[in-house]
């Protein structure tokens, strides 16, 4: 399982329920990287979509601990236990999983693959991904020259987990 995620400085991901900025070249990217594969997220970030919709060319699975929530043809499921259900169908190198904070939290462990936008900037925020420079599992593999947009500087880097723990 992989994840793909932005992040700043300390490694905040959102404000207020929302992004803490939009730069195109990653919106492509995380297009580019999780079409025609599965992407796992919660409700929350669902809500911040288009129309609050589930992602076209991409098979969505959304946790909401809702019994009735529904989301267009995306599948919704209620713990963790059901979505590692869920996901044995798929191959682990197909599904992504795409946040929000406490979807993170819950899988990156599980994941072997990480997908980081860091921006280097320290923006007001509410949300964190978990520092993987602190995690002994992980280790940064690959890091692009620096990227720019207007007067943000960024960067595409991934990040490999050593010993990912095994979905039940």
């Amino acid at each position: 399982m992989q994840l793909i995620v932005a992040v700043d400085n300390n490694w905040a991901i959102g404000n207020g329920n929302k992004l803490l900025v939009r730069i195109p070249e990653d919106q492509k990217f995380f297009r580019n990287t999780t079409m025609g594969h599965v992407v796992v997220l919660g409700r929350k970030t669902l809500d911040e979509f288009p129309n609050g919709m589930p992602l076209k060319g991409r098979k969505n699975i959304i946790l909401s601990t809702n019994p009735d929530y529904k989301a267009g043809d995306a599948v919704v499921v209620h713990s963790k236990e059901e979505l590692f259900e869920e996901l044995k169908q798929y191959d682990s190198n197909d599904i992504f999983v795409i946040g929000g904070e406490s979807i993170y939290k819950m899988l990156y462990k599980y994941c072997d693959t990480a997908h980081v936008t860091k921006i280097n900037y320290s923006y007001q925020a509410d949300k964190y991904f978990p520092d993987l420079d602190k995690e002994d599992n992980w280790k940064m593999t690959a890091d692009s020259d620096e990227q720019t947009y207007f007067d943000i500087e960024y960067y595409f880097q991934k990040y490999e987990n050593e010993n990912p723990i095994p979905m039940i």
